[in-house]
């Protein structure tokens, strides 16, 4: 069995050995403040590594990430979807080095069932993927278990996790969702708020299940501890690379961004790991 540091190289080799622009859709089974803080440090650490990195924030709700961090979009994608803004007055640059975005301002609903409104948004979404090294985006389901724009499964999914055995049930539930609308597809799996060997269980815990019921298959793509030098340096302002970069989190998270500039450019497949012990009531 290929161990969980050799897996979580081979995952990330697979997942940027694609064509740009590399688009990932991120989905969280925690927190709002957990996602939030994944999101912005994950990012910064990309645009310090030397990635042009755009973060999306695709959400309805109020735990976008735009929201979460304060930011007031001047102009969306919607508004260059409807020829109302250029592209270049819908991404600011952040402080901590990365650009934002964000979809639109107000409900996603009627735009969802609006074809032509849809292809346009759809459209601008795919300018603005090919005018980064990354697009990460900041994803949440819908009542009918789809993201916005069908463009951002093109890319990869990815599904954060923490240790909680809701976080667990709730990671599982999310892949199942998207299963049953995408049909079979791989996952990446990032669990924060978690050592190695919790990391380590909690992929194999899913990683079992996901491949016994849907026949889906899971790579890791790290994790990062718990660490309260996040949270300090969110109130600061600053990506926790930057204010305290000898923390456990800031290493996580340069390791994570390292393995996306090395793995860039090389093949792989995917290797699962078998699964814990850890049930989820499935």
């Amino acid at each position: 069995m290929a161990s969980f540091e050799c897996d979580q190289a081979e995952g990330l080799r697979r997942m940027l050995a694609g064509p740009k622009p590399r688009i990932f859709t991120f989905l969280s089974a925690t927190s709002p403040a957990e996602k939030s803080a994944m999101l912005v440090n994950l990012s910064a650490s990309l645009a310090h590594a030397g990635s042009d990195v755009v973060l999306l924030d695709a959400c309805a709700s109020e735990h976008g990430i735009s929201q979460r961090m304060g930011v007031t979009p001047q102009a969306t994608l919607l508004d260059v979807a409807r020829q109302q803004r250029a592209l270049n007055q819908v991404v600011q640059t952040m402080p901590q080095g990365f650009r934002l975005a964000s979809l639109t301002n107000g409900s996603l609903c009627a735009i969802t069932h609006d074809a032509d409104q849809t292809r346009r948004l759809s459209n601008a979404f795919n300018v603005l993927a090919s005018q980064s090294d990354l697009l990460v985006v900041d994803a949440e389901l819908d009542e009918q278990d789809n993201v916005p724009i069908p463009g951002m499964t093109s890319g990869d999914i990815v599904i954060q996790v923490s240790p909680a055995a809701a976080s667990i049930k709730e990671a599982y539930s999310l892949i199942k969702r998207v299963n049953e609308q995408l049909g079979r597809r791989p996952f990446g799996i990032l669990v924060t708020g978690a050592d190695e060997q919790e990391a380590q269980t909690v992929y194999k815990n899913i990683s079992q299940t996901a491949g016994r019921y849907l026949a889906v298959q899971l790579h890791s793509i790290g994790f990062v501890p718990q660490d309260d030098h996040v949270t300090r340096a969110s109130r600061l302002g600053r990506a926790v690379i930057d204010a305290f970069p000898l923390a456990g989190a800031s290493i996580a998270f340069r390791r994570l961004a390292e393995r996306f500039a090395l793995q860039s450019n090389k093949d792989n497949g995917l290797h699962g790991l078998s699964a814990g012990s850890v049930k989820l009531g499935v």
